[in-house]
């Protein structure tokens, strides 16, 4: 699958392009709207993420001549957070799906599955590791033989873990992923999801899945199951 990303923001761009490249995108970047536009009608792409304010042209004349043009490839639009005139805009202009910064990369990536979908060009993802399975598409957890109900954000840590499946993870990176790349909260809230994880992912099973490693972060380890 390949992704054009539009967006100025160096950081949240680049952000972007590790993560989606860690899901087997091909990623391409613009910084700025005239490069986004030249880019999205000189190459063929599956799906855009478009920010709204671009220097050169905006979000909107790029999403509007795309569809002026009949080229119909599916478009995330970021928009300001609490902007509801820039979210109505973003779906008149021809935009699939808005998304409000900040934002989480699991929702994103979530967003952007469900367009893949709706436009025949995804194929379903179903993560596993040891007896763990999980689908974010049905969001459902399933251990051995027995399904685990998860919360919202405990799905989304989880997530994040099996996609990383044997690698050892910071808490920042966690952060960057399943809340935004602008969180100003306590960082310990990482801690308090992985103990929620902890005891209903391994305590009813006694095995450890999920493990601490001091001083570096957490891994998911496919053997612990």
């Amino acid at each position: 699958m390949r992704v054009l990303i539009v967006e100025d923001e160096k950081k949240v761009a680049a952000a972007l392009r590790r993560g989606l490249e860690a899901e087997a995108f091909t990623v391409d970047v613009a910084l700025d709207g005239t490069e986004g536009l030249w880019m999205a009608t000189e190459h063929r792409y599956d799906v855009i993420v478009l920010d709204i304010m671009l220097p050169g042209l905006n979000g909107f004349k790029i999403c509007e001549n795309l569809r002026a043009s009949g080229d119909w490839t599916p478009i995330l639009m970021l928009t300001a957070k609490d902007g509801e005139y820039d979210q109505a805009e973003a779906l008149d202009t021809g935009a699939d799906d808005y998304l409000t910064k900040p934002f989480s990369f699991v929702v994103l990536l979530a967003r952007l599955r469900a367009l893949l979908r709706r436009s025949g060009r995804s194929e379903t993802v179903v993560y596993r590791a040891g007896d763990l399975t999980i689908d974010p598409a049905t969001r459902r957890c399933v251990r051995g033989d027995t399904e685990v109900e998860l919360t919202t954000r405990e799905f989304a840590v989880l997530e994040f873990l099996m996609r990383r499946a044997g690698d050892v993870v910071s808490k920042s990176e966690i952060l960057d992923n399943v809340w935004d790349f602008a969180f100003e909260g306590d960082p310990n809230i990482v801690e308090v999801y992985i103990r929620h994880l902890r005891k209903k992912l391994d305590d009813p099973f006694d095995r450890q899945l999920i493990q601490m490693i001091r001083g570096s972060g957490y891994r998911l380890d496919p053997d612990g199951g």
